[in-house]
């Protein structure tokens, strides 16, 4: 387990189950009217032919936990109102139907705490380093490629480049 915190922001990698009410709490203040959640669950996706039957996650702890600290210092910039931050999200093994991250924004009101969520988790899916694996029905597996990945895109165009020269 890698936990990370702040005062105002925590981030878990883990292989436990996700509490939506632990990172609830952990972003609660007496000054804050709303609390912006996101949770986000594996699917039972059908991709030719093949049942996904669960996923699983990898981290580089060290870069992660470093990005997600940058992370926060720029949701506070965007939404200098939000007070607290947290993210959970699983590592290893994830069946359908259970969550994979659960993150919660507190805020004096709704409004910054709902946008900060969106950019969070869109950001998150960008730039920390986590990586998911699909496992099918069929016993096999592969590695996803994550477009909202900065590096990747990044490292994927330099690829492509160098296959045009």
């Amino acid at each position: 387990m890698s936990h990370s915190e702040d005062g105002r922001d925590v981030f878990k990698l883990t292989p436990d189950w996700l509490s939506v009410q632990e990172v609830v709490d952990a972003v609660g203040s007496s000054s804050c009217g709303a609390v912006s959640v996101f949770i986000g669950t594996t699917r039972e996706d059908e991709l030719g032919g093949r049942k996904v039957t669960g996923l699983e996650y990898e981290a580089y702890e060290p870069m992660a936990r470093s990005e997600f600290s940058k992370l926060c210092a720029d949701i506070r910039q965007r939404w200098p109102a939000v007070a607290n931050i947290c993210v959970h999200h699983r590592l290893g093994w994830v069946e359908v139907g259970q969550a994979s991250v659960v993150m919660a924004i507190s805020s004096p009101h709704r409004h910054d705490g709902q946008q900060a969520v969106q950019h969070c988790i869109s950001q998150l899916k960008a730039k920390i380093p986590i990586w998911k694996k699909e496992v099918y029905d069929t016993q096999d597996s592969s590695w996803k490629e994550n477009p909202e990945c900065s590096w990747a895109a990044h490292s994927k165009g330099s690829q492509e480049a160098s296959d045009n020269v």
